[in-house]
């Protein structure tokens, strides 16, 4: 079977196949022969004719069956992938097809999972509505944040920063993605003095308050850091998802833990920031959701991150569509947050998401508290219709706030 073989405009998909959209742009061939490569090389095909092929095997090719452009449909039959193995998956149809010198550029912008598939893995535990449960926040945006400076802390003043930003108003407190077992910060010590911390800020606002511990290590030690977090009666953990890799990512929801899992991105724009190669984020979400993480970053649409609005409207779209009766994953908004901009995040996002600001709360003039004060006095703002200039009248945190990073109209 030569590449162009591999084209085939009259099929049409299988329920049960995997369908994915590839932006294709050739070197030195046409787009169908390119495309066909492409499918070829992800499923049974390679650069030459083969003698091996028997007839068996054909039925197993990929399909090109759309070609728009640059923008490439190909369809894999599902016995090509092992249930429940998402590596396998992604080595299939994310693997050597980027290296190929005949295409200058390849982006994995989209990939439909049959329901087969799907089942063969957890899902989300918890989900938007066990995280409003836990949290008793129904009818407001949570407002996070996270430590900052993101390294170098001493335990105790690590712990300081977080009740402190409890007791202003946040419901939740994270670690940076590179926070670990520093010896200036270690973990077991962290977890304890930190969550001592938001038990004592729980008892004095008379609100729930989570503690995202960064657990990203190797998967046996990340395992263990799981069991410990759940000894002192903590309910959340932080993994970096893309360096720790998909395969420890499901180990550790396939325990089960009575844990939400808070799935961070470092390192996505590696994959994702290109528009003409790589993959998107989009792709990225939907696995991290059909693995089984309750809550991921997104992009701000606002804020320092480069991504549009396009981009991240598309990203939450794979948290909340309908796939075979996942539960919905709670988007994250973070990145160069403040509470000038609260009004746009939630004009665009809605109630269902984290505002998660670290340099927006622990950079106010007043400290960690009064930080805190105004990312809430920001919602309260926003969700009562009124102006957050009119409402920073009363509300002194705000004032100063809005003094020092402005309002975005």
């Amino acid at each position: 079977m030569r590449y162009t073989d591999f084209v085939d405009f009259e099929y049409k998909p299988e329920e049960t196949d995997v369908v994915c959209t590839f932006y294709v742009e050739p070197e030195g061939i046409d787009i169908k022969e390119a495309a066909g490569g492409v499918a070829a090389e992800s499923s049974i095909g390679t650069w030459t004719e083969l003698t091996t092929v028997k007839p068996y095997v054909e039925k197993l090719a990929a399909r090109v069956f759309s070609i728009k452009r640059n923008e490439v449909k190909i369809s894999y039959p599902i016995e090509l992938f092992e249930p429940g193995n998402m590596p396998n998956i992604l080595s299939s149809v994310s693997g050597n097809v980027f290296g190929l010198k005949t295409l200058k550029n390849l982006r994995l912008n989209d990939v439909d999972f049959p329901a087969e598939l799907i089942r063969s893995f957890k899902g989300p535990k918890y989900g938007v509505e066990g995280i409003r449960s836990l949290l008793k926040v129904q009818d407001r945006p949570f407002v996070g944040t996270i430590i900052k400076p993101k390294l170098g802390l001493k335990t105790s003043d690590h712990a300081e920063v977080a009740y402190e930003a409890w007791v202003g108003g946040c419901d939740i407190v994270k670690d940076d993605e590179n926070l670990s077992d520093q010896g200036f910060n270690s973990f077991e010590d962290r977890v304890t003095k930190t969550l001592e911390g938001r038990d004592k800020a729980e008892e004095e606002t008379g609100e729930r308050k989570v503690y995202m511990v960064n657990i990203t290590a190797e998967t046996k030690e990340m395992l263990k850091r799981a069991e410990f977090v759940l000894d002192p009666g903590g309910e959340y953990v932080m993994i970096d998802i893309l360096t720790c890799g998909f395969a420890a990512l499901q180990t550790l929801r396939e325990q089960d833990f009575n844990l939400v899992i808070h799935a961070h991105r470092a390192g996505h724009a590696a994959f994702t920031k290109n528009l003409k190669h790589g993959i998107s984020m989009r792709v990225i979400a939907k696995i991290a959701r059909i693995i089984g993480v309750d809550q991921l970053h997104v992009g701000t649409v606002v804020g320092k991150m480069s991504e549009t609005r396009e981009d991240v409207s598309e990203n939450c779209k794979a948290l909340e569509e309908k796939m075979n009766g996942l539960k919905l994953v709670l988007p994250v908004a973070s990145g160069g947050l403040h509470p000038g901009l609260v009004p746009a995040l939630i004009e665009f996002f809605g109630k269902d998401f984290v505002i998660q600001a670290g340099g927006g709360i622990h950079g106010h003039r007043d400290g960690t508290v009064a930080g805190a004060k105004a990312m809430r006095q920001a919602v309260d703002a926003t969700l009562k219709g009124m102006p957050l200039r009119e409402y920073a009248k009363t509300h002194r945190e705000l004032e100063i706030a809005l003094q020092t990073w402005g309002q975005r109209a």
